[in-house]
This record gives structure tokens, C-alpha cells and sequence, in this order.
């Protein structure tokens, strides 16, 4: 019996299992090195994408023979074996799952990638065109219509303080957020930044317009990617976090209509 034992773990596959292992978790791998290298200037974002599309395939094999390898290691009753096939499956299912829930929320969102809360006049952009390569005119139309569809909260933001007031809490938002100032002027209530983002580090930019209205003042913001089509909600996202930061600062009436 005991001899059998014996004949049964020399016959179980170790070397291979943990081969397996590591070229398993490749995929996982890849799938942050795309962003990282990306943010990091190693490649250009569209072999990020590429890696990512790539890393999601092998993502899928990697979690089939996982789930191949951790049946006969039970069969075996060889926990190890057990353990290993877990963390290639796990690999496998994060290298996949991630790149493909982010491909279905995609389709949930208009493909635009310009947000503002004034699609009539847009503030414009001036300090930031040299990090841009040249001019941002607003799209027109039929991004403000899609905008309007997908995003009908956003809109001109009344504050009950005088416009000097909002635009010295507005600089402190916009510190508070991280975003990076590139320039501001206080005389026309203007503030312009640059926002990267955490893992492909792409570079979106900002730009804040304060108008006196009597007592109160008006806020538009506008917040454009300076790559890609679709932002997958990002800019949206922006532009309301913004404005849910400076409606903590005051007692905010509702947006104009």
C-alpha cells in the first residue's frame, strides 16, 4: 500500500504543474504591464490595447486548462495540484474578466470624449493647446445632443457666493483632486488643468469658467481626452465630481435648465 502511495506521488506531473503556474499568471501579468508601460511611455496606447486584447485570449486558455489541470489533480488527490490549477484559474479569469467587462460597460456609454456643462457657449481652452498639439474646438452638435442623452445632469452650476468666492474654492478643488493647474486667472474667472489618469496615465484637460451673476455665480466646466474616441463615461465622471465637491462648499442651488 505504502509502496503504492509512493508510485503515486513520483507519477504526479510536479515540473509540469509548476510550469503551468508560471506561465499562467503571464497573462495577469500583461494585463497591468499594458497600462503601466503605456503610462510610462514603453509604448504607445494603442499596443497597450493590443497587449490587453491579447492578454484577455490567453487569459481565457490559461482559466480552461486550469480548470482541466485542477480536475485530475483532484482526481490524484493531490492538493498542491489543486492549489496550483486555483491560481491559474484565478490568473486566467482576472486577465480575461477585467478586459471584457470594461468592452461591455463601453457599450453602455456615447462615443464622445468632450464634456461640458454649457454645450451652447463651451469655456474654451487656451494655456493647455501646446500640451495638445493645437486648437480644441467643441465638436458641435451632435456630441452636445448625445451629451444630453447620456448625461442629462450635467448642466451650469448657480453658487450663491460672488464669482471671486467660487473661483478661489474652485483652485482648491481642483488641488484637492490632483488635478495638475496649468494656469489660472482670477481677473476672468478662468482655471485650466491637466488630470492623468492612474493606470494608462492618459492625459485629459480641464478647463473652469466662473461668470459673475450678480451675487451669485455661474460655473461651467468642460473636460476633454486628448486621445481615443469614447472616454467609457471618464470625462462625464470628471466634470461631476467636480461639481459634487463644490456643491459641499456651499448651500447650492439647482443647475440652471
Amino acid at each position: 500500500m505504502e509502496n503504492d502511495t509512493q508510485r503515486a506521488k513520483s507519477s504526479r506531473p510536479t515540473g509540469i504543474y509548476l510550469a503551468f503556474a508560471v506561465i499562467g499568471s503571464l497573462p495577469a501579468v500583461a494585463l497591468v504591464a499594458a497600462g503601466f508601460g503605456t503610462r510610462f511611455g514603453l509604448w504607445q496606447f494603442r499596443t497597450g490595447f493590443a497587449i490587453l486584447k491579447y492578454a484577455a485570449v490567453a487569459g481565457a486558455v490559461t482559466a480552461l486548462l486550469g480548470l482541466i489541470f485542477g480536475i485530475i489533480a483532484i482526481r490524484q488527490e493531490w492538493l498542491r495540484g489543486v492549489l496550483i490549477s486555483l491560481v491559474a484559474i484565478a490568473c486566467g479569469v482576472l486577465a480575461f474578466g477585467l478586459p471584457f467587462s470594461w468592452k461591455m460597460n463601453a457599450m453602455r456609454y456615447p462615443k464622445i470624449h468632450d464634456i461640458t456643462t454649457d454645450i451652447a457657449t463651451p469655456p474654451e481652452f487656451d494655456a493647455v493647446i501646446p500640451y495638445r498639439g493645437g486648437p480644441v474646438p467643441y465638436p458641435g452638435a451632435s456630441v452636445a445632443v448625445q451629451q444630453r442623452e447620456a448625461y442629462p445632469d450635467i448642466r451650469t452650476l448657480v453658487l450663491p457666493v460672488p464669482a471671486e468666492q467660487a473661483f478661489k474654492h474652485a483652485v482648491g478643488e481642483v488641488q484637492d483632486l490632483g488635478w495638475q493647474i496649468v494656469a489660472m486667472d482670477p481677473v476672468h474667472g478662468r482655471i485650466e488643468a491637466t488630470d492623468t489618469t492612474f493606470w494608462f496615465g492618459f492625459k485629459d484637460d480641464v478647463v473652469i469658467r466662473i461668470t459673475p451673476a450678480g451675487k451669485r455665480s455661474l460655473l461651467d466646466i468642460r473636460s476633454v481626452s486628448r486621445v481615443g474616441i469614447s472616454d467609457v463615461g471618464t470625462n462625464a465622471q470628471r466634470v461631476r465630481n467636480f461639481i459634487r465637491a463644490m456643491s459641499r462648499q456651499f448651500p447650492v442651488q439647482l443647475p440652471m435648465s
